[in-house]
């Protein structure tokens, strides 16, 4: 029995030693993994946090030393002319959608717009006009100027551009630039200055003429204009630089981002009261092509009561598939470096 009891004790001694190890190591890591949080989370309050600036950089756009438009000096030695210009750069540069879209689209449209302005005599900066006007699209304005040109109705019928219910040439590209030809040129002689014709785009030749004869101002820069005219021009000039110098902008686009140039072939369209939808089908296209390529057309049946004759582009044969229209310079990968 003693030596039972004995070994009882020896055994029950043992177990509490186990116990009172096996406790004091648990508590032992415990500490430790404690600590070790601790020490974690202290470094990661010591850890500076990432700044505003390590994110993202801002830099203002950088103004050149020298400028023209058309060929006509912009003075940025003036404190505000250098200033609107600024406002401009900043606005077109950091409103990189829109910016963007600029370029993507110019490359499709400048083709069609640059032979005709030199045709006509007009400097090819006006191109850029073309693109704060409308953003290269067929847009309409709350006052219903539309197209490409932003002609209001009563210019584009002095211009020779036809506007009704069923056909509206302002939408009509090569029509209407070359009506913004015309515009233009009488602008430049009654007023003397590219840049003069350029505002008066925008708030008309009388407003522009009234204002600077009551301000005795000899040019656009120091006359006082209405918000809008009084940015107009800075705004060409800023696109202009950006697309001009993209890469100095932070805009890097390849030639394979561009939107390219779509094949066309030409159809006649004669006669009275013309469904649309058959002319289409008749011709191999969609009523959806159809409009997409002549955006001139505003309804789905032409009564023609004049009975002219209409020339309509429509796709070549498999023409919206990017195969068939995408050249091998559109596929290049090399950054655009001028637009």
């Amino acid at each position: 029995m003693k030596d039972k009891s004995t070994i009882a004790l020896i055994l029950s001694i043992a177990s509490l030693s186990l116990m009172i190890f096996i406790f004091a190591t648990t508590k032992s890591s415990a500490n430790k993994d404690s600590k070790s949080q601790s020490k974690e989370a202290t470094n990661e309050t010591k850890r500076p946090l990432a700044s505003a600036a390590q994110i993202s950089k801002h830099y203002s756009p950088q103004i050149p030393d020298t400028l023209s438009f058309a060929g006509e000096r912009v003075p940025l030695d003036i404190y505000y002319v250098r200033e609107g210009l600024d406002r401009e750069m900043i606005v077109n540069t950091f409103s990189h959608s829109s910016t963007i879209l600029y370029f993507k689209r110019a490359h499709r449209y400048f083709p069609i717009i640059e032979p005709i302005l030199k045709k006509n005599g007009i400097p090819s900066d006006f191109k850029y006009l073309c693109v704060i006007e409308s953003s290269l699209t067929n847009a309409t304005s709350p006052q219903k100027a539309r197209g490409f040109w932003q002609f209001i109705k009563p210019t584009a019928q002095t211009y020779g551009l036809d506007v009704n219910e069923e056909i509206d040439m302002r939408n009509h590209l090569e029509s209407a630039t070359e009506a913004a030809c015309k515009f233009l040129k009488v602008l430049h002689d009654h007023l003397g200055s590219w840049t003069a014709a350029a505002a008066a785009y925008n708030c008309g030749e009388t407003g522009l003429s009234n204002n600077m004869n009551k301000q005795s101002s000899f040019n656009y820069y120091d006359t006082r204009l209405n918000p809008e005219t009084a940015r107009y021009v800075y705004r060409i000039l800023a696109v202009k630089q950006i697309m001009q110098h993209p890469q100095e902008y932070g805009f890097y686009l390849r030639h394979c981002d561009l939107y390219p140039s779509l094949p066309y072939r030409v159809v006649t369209l004669t006669g009275q009261n013309v469904d649309l939808y058959a002319f289409a089908k008749k011709n191999g296209t969609s009523y959806k092509m159809l409009r997409e390529f002549n955006p001139w057309i505003m309804t789905d049946k032409l009564t023609n009561k004049a009975n002219k004759t209409y020339r309509l582009k429509l796709p070549v044969a498999d023409g919206t598939l990017l195969r068939n229209i995408i050249t091998e310079r559109d596929t290049s990968k090399a950054f655009i470096t001028r637009m």
